[in-house]
Formats: C-alpha cells, structure tokens, sequence
C-alpha cells in the first residue's frame, strides 16, 4: 500500500453496511433499502447536496447502534443513542450523526418545521425504514405495494409528516422503483449512482473507519469490549519493534481492527457459551474470517488489508481456517495478526475460563510455533518485550473501556456486563 492511498467513500459505507444487515438475516440488505428509498425521497423534495449526502450516510449506518443477536426488547430511543455516540466520533460521517439519532422520532414529537434539515432528513429516514420493514422477502413485491401505501396515508400527520408522505407516493408510482430496491443489483445501483460516487478518502480517515466499526464488533459481546484494541495495539507494537515502516504499522492496525468483522454473523449464544462449543458451533465460528474477507474484498483497494485481516486463523502448515493457507501465502503482516490475535485472545477473561498467565501463555504459543502453526520469531520477539507491550496493550484497551463506561455502558442492560 502506498503513500497517497485512497479509497472510495460510498464503496466503503455500503460494504460495512452490509456488515451490519448480515448479522441480522431476517432482513436481509434492509439498510441498502433504506438508503435507496430515503436518497430517491430526498432527491425528489429536492434538497440540497449536502443533505442528500448525509441522509444517505445515515440511512447506511442507521441501524449501527443495535444491539445485534440479543433477545433484549429493542429500545429505539437507546438504540439511536448508541448509533450516535458510535458515528459522531469519526469526523468524517459525524454530520449524519444526529440525524442517526432522531431518525425514529414521530412527527407529533417534532417542534418546528418539516423544512429543518434535521428534521426532514430524520422523517425522510423514518419512512424509508418503516417502508422496508413492512416488505416481506417471500412475496412478489408489485403485490405489497398497496398495503404499503393504504398504511403510510393511515400514519399521514401523527407518525409522519405529510410532505414525506407525499414525496414517497410520488416516486413510488413507478415499478421501477419496486425492481430497484429488491434487485439483486442494489449494491451496484448505491454504489454508482449514489451521492459519494466520486467521494474518495485517505488512510486517516480509513483508520477512523476502523475504530468505528471495532467498537460495533467488540460491543457486540462483554467478553471482546476490548479484545479488537488488543490486537491492533499488539500488531503494531510487534510491526514496530520489527522494523516495518512508519505506514506499514499504520495499516497493520487497521487490519487488525478490521479483522474480528466477521463475527457479527455469529451468535451470542456460541460466542458466550460457558461450556466447550460442539463440533457444529465451532464450524459457525470458522466461518467469521470468510466473512471478514468478504466485506473488505469488495471494497476497491484494501487488498493487502483484506489479507492480513482475514487470515488471523490461518497456520503456516495449512490447518488453519477457512482458508488452509500454507506458509507462503501468509506474510509478515498476517503472521503477526495471528500472533496477535492468540495472545490477546490468551489474555482475555472469556465465558468458559478466566485470563491466562504470561508462562502459561507463552508455553501455549511457544508449541504453536516449534508445531509449524504460528511464526516462532514473532512469539520470541513478543515475549523478548513483554512488559513493553503489554503496557502499550493496556494503555490502548483502557481507553477503548473509558468510552465504553462513560458513553455506552448504560445503554445495555446492567446484567450484560460484568
């Protein structure tokens, strides 16, 4: 990867918005949905750029603070919050943050005019949303959509504004509207003739991409709140201290904070299990760096990123997973993921044990390496700067659970953390 790198804005949000609908299967590309329906909305009030742009943004992301795979009741007005607090800290998409925020609010509850850009951006969402969710995925679409419009004219003036309301019948007249949104294309169709088409960002920004979505994969769990922190700041400690470059670490840590991405497809249920998993859970957690490889490879540019990310459970001898890569598929920055990602892992308190010592630790890893499975210099090199590491380790997860207490914590249920 080299100095001047960017990647597009619109492939990027789209991809790990798919992320985030394939974790919750039973509605299926439901935020591309709601983007598609709420940016033909908003083009046809014609509002201006800008906002087109950030109730896309929105629409993409608006679902980010669910709480994924829990049979809690949904708390719409925690769930915005959490979708907030998440976005509003990367500087690129904080715009659409608040709109993220308000985007279930009914109309009754706003004060003020439809014309705010806060205001009609959150209505234009909330419609998109309900539209989607109302669309069964095993009936014929044209077949739907009279019972989609009979309810929205009932909704008309309490739950949504009328201007909103009227802007969807007017697009919504065209079937080709209906085709669009349930093709198989929809990605295709976002992606270029979507308003961030030619919006292109750089690796900073692709870094606070990184940070955004380590914190929807670790919240998802409270045995991994800071289990992504761990193995990016691991990675980068073990990528300095052997010598890679100034920009090689830097995207050694945005891989390993892309790395656990996958996950999100797998259930709680297996992923706090107290016991030892059965032989058809495991093979449903193989499949998380497959998926991790399929979100990032569809995004343009990241293919050394989509390596070092997805390969974190490959071994050198080939016995890994889901890919049985041998040693000369896995270079430096996929052996010391990897690595990483068993020691941090090692050192963490899980559902069925408590955190492991650093002898019992390195007696573990020291077998994996003389075993052919991990690279036995980055094992060496990692306890050789034990101490070092490790305080980099905590001063990085530290901060990651000072966000968590202050900002989302109380947004769970009390007995989700421990």
């Amino acid at each position: 990867m080299k100095e001047g790198f960017t990647v597009n804005l619109g492939n990027l949000l789209l991809s790990l918005s798919e992320s985030v609908d394939m974790a919750n299967q039973n509605s299926s590309q439901h935020q591309l949905r709601t983007a598609f329906i709420a940016l033909e909305l908003a083009k046809c009030l014609n509002l201006d750029e800008i906002t087109i742009e950030n109730i896309f943004i929105a629409s993409l992301l608006h679902d980010i603070g669910k709480k994924i795979d829990s049979e809690e009741s949904i708390d719409y007005e925690l769930q915005c919050k959490r979708g907030e607090l998440f976005v509003q800290r990367v500087p690129l998409l904080k715009s659409a943050a608040k709109i993220i925020r308000y985007h279930f609010l009914d109309w009754k509850d706003w004060k003020g005019s439809i014309d705010k850009p806060l205001t009609i951006s959150s209505q234009i969402i909330l419609l998109a949303n309900f539209v989607d969710m109302m669309i069964s995925r095993d009936r014929y679409i044209l077949h739907q959509v009279d019972n989609i419009w009979k309810e929205l004219v009932r909704l008309e003036d309490g739950f949504l504004n009328s201007k909103v309301v009227g802007g969807f019948k007017e697009i919504s007249t065209k079937e080709e509207f209906w085709f669009d949104l349930t093709s198989d294309r929809l990605y295709s169709i976002l992606l270029h003739d979507g308003p961030l088409k030619k919006k292109e960002i750089n690796l900073d920004e692709l870094a606070s991409m990184g940070e955004l979505f380590k914190g929807v994969v670790d919240f998802k769990s409270k045995y991994t709140i800071t289990h992504t922190t761990g193995v990016s700041a691991c990675s980068e400690m073990l990528g300095n201290l052997f010598g890679l470059t100034e920009l090689e670490v830097k995207v050694l840590g945005i891989a390993a904070n892309f790395h656990d991405l996958g996950k999100l497809i797998v259930p709680n249920s297996i992923l706090e299990k107290k016991g030892e998993l059965t032989r058809e859970e495991f093979e449903i957690v193989k499949s998380h760096p497959y998926y991790t490889h399929q979100v990032l490879s569809s995004i343009g540019g990241l293919q050394q990123i989509v390596q070092w990310a997805s390969y974190h459970h490959e071994r050198l001898d080939g016995s890994g997973y889901p890919f049985h890569c041998v040693a000369k598929d896995l270079d430096t920055g996929a052996r010391i993921i990897a690595v990483s990602d068993i020691f941090i892992s090692r050192m963490e308190r899980k559902s069925y044990r408590n955190e492991m010592g650093r002898d019992e630790i390195y007696e573990i890893m020291k077998k994996m390496g003389r075993n052919n499975f991990i690279d036995m210099k980055f094992v060496d090199l990692l306890f050789d700067n034990f101490q070092i590491i490790v305080n980099y380790i905590h001063i990085k997860q530290e901060k990651t659970m000072d966000f968590y207490r202050n900002y989302i914590e109380h947004t769970w249920r009390e007995d989700d953390i421990y």
